[in-house]
């Protein structure tokens, strides 16, 4: 069972320009991306603003296979910055996961 994690939250949300929460969950990025990804944006970003890190953690591959083409972005009806959240996804786990620095 999943289980929410404020502090993760907390970790993502360092950023001013993670906007998921205005995401009305239409389904307008799912139909209009061009790689047919296994999960939905809408999907990942419920996972984190509900804290459930490991749901996450598991869409690794997801989050780094995006082309950050901003085409669901400019389609998106409640403006969500996709592209955004999906960098703000990757500093993420090249910080916390990998142990990158950003020197």
């Amino acid at each position: 069972m999943a289980r929410a994690n404020s502090k993760f939250i907390d970790e993502i949300k360092t950023t001013e320009s993670f906007n998921a929460v205005a995401c009305m969950n239409c389904g307008v990025c799912t139909a209009i991306c061009p790689m047919g990804l296994d999960i939905l944006p809408r999907q990942l970003f419920r996972y984190v603003i509900t804290g459930i890190k490991e749901k996450v953690l598991e869409n690794e591959e997801t989050i780094f296979s995006c082309l950050l083409c901003k085409m669901c972005e400019q389609n998106c009806p409640a403006d969500v910055k996709i592209a955004e959240n999906i960098r703000t996804l990757r500093g993420y786990f090249s910080q916390k996961v990998f142990g990158l620095s950003r020197n």
